[in-house]
């Protein structure tokens, strides 16, 4: 929930950012001079890229919790069995083991997206973020019934 939460209010003050930047960048083309506008139609143009981005990062997240809701209700999500320190944070040596069967468990069935989600969670835990996250984009394309690239 926590996440969740963090989530919005991120998002909030984005929008609230993209619309006071966007908001200059009317100012500045409706100040007419060549220079203005071109500063203008710069300004305008990080809001948008920013928006596009916040919209395809917030369906991410809303497919990968409907998938993870889904292997929820089919009793199918990864069991935490990780060693943590004292400290709370995961070992290495338990992550690399768990990773390695979640590997070997998606090499077996890599047509199956609960692998794959699976397999996106061990990455998440060994801290590896851009495999993690392109292990859950194939998991929701395979889900979809798209082809999954590569």
């Amino acid at each position: 929930m926590r996440a969740k939460i963090t989530y919005a209010v991120t998002a909030a003050v984005l929008v609230v950012y993209f619309v006071l930047a966007g908001g200059r960048g009317v100012v500045l083309i409706r100040h007419g001079t060549p220079l203005t506008v071109a500063f203008g139609v710069a300004v305008l143009v990080i809001p948008l890229i920013g928006v596009w981005f916040l919209w395809k990062n917030t369906q991410f997240v809303r497919r990968a919790n409907r998938l993870a809701a889904e292997l929820e209700a089919e009793g199918g999500l990864p069991v935490d069995e990780l060693v943590r320190t004292a400290g709370g944070r995961i070992d290495r040596d338990s992550a690399d083991a768990v990773f390695a069967r979640r590997k070997a468990e998606t090499e077996d069935s890599p047509d199956d997206w609960r692998c794959w989600f699976r397999l996106a969670v061990a990455y998440h835990d060994a801290r590896d973020t851009p495999r993690a996250r392109r292990a859950m984009q194939r998991a929701i394309a395979l889900h979809g019934g798209r082809p999954a690239a590569g």
